[in-house]
């Protein structure tokens, strides 16, 4: 699948992204390690193994400033993790990211997508609902409670 025939200037992260995938993913995340008490888990991610292993998207016009990790399933996607650079905040990224996610599991023959989210990270839990998810859980995972969502995909 090519990417940039679905939403342009998304594309597969490459081996070079590594240190663009990392900086991002910390800027991002980065302020929640006081809300929630411990690192939170995309910032301690093997980056350059998501890429190696084509899991990877990213955006950007000079260097990516947003991406997503997504991992299939036989029966949804995974969404791994969405991260938006701060200085990159109110510009659509998050949201053309998320319309990516959908059209790349409706492209691989999955309608369902399914993500989680630290439930003191409650802006997520206003910003997946006005995107389709519903919830379908409340989890403990060792140190992380998580809400996990799905969002159901009808063909394109």
């Amino acid at each position: 699948m090519t990417n940039e025939s679905r939403e342009p200037g998304i594309r597969l992260a490459t081996a070079a992204d590594v240190p663009a995938v990392k900086a991002v993913t910390d800027a991002a995340y980065h302020h929640y390690i006081a809300r929630i008490g411990v690192v939170p888990a995309p910032m301690e991610a093997d980056h350059a193994a998501n890429v190696a292993a084509g899991l990877v998207y990213v955006t950007g016009a000079r260097e990516p400033v947003g991406l997503v990790v997504v991992e299939p399933h036989p029966d949804h996607l995974f969404l791994d993790s969405i991260a938006v650079h701060p200085d990159a905040h109110g510009q659509g990224v998050g949201r053309r990211l998320l319309a990516f996610v959908d059209e790349h599991a409706r492209a691989l023959g999955l309608f369902e997508v399914r993500l989680y989210t630290n439930a003191l990270m409650w802006e997520n839990q206003e910003l997946y609902p006005r995107h389709g998810y519903e919830i379908v859980e409340r989890r403990t995972d060792g140190p992380y409670d998580r809400i996990h969502y799905r969002k159901r995909l009808g063909p394109s």
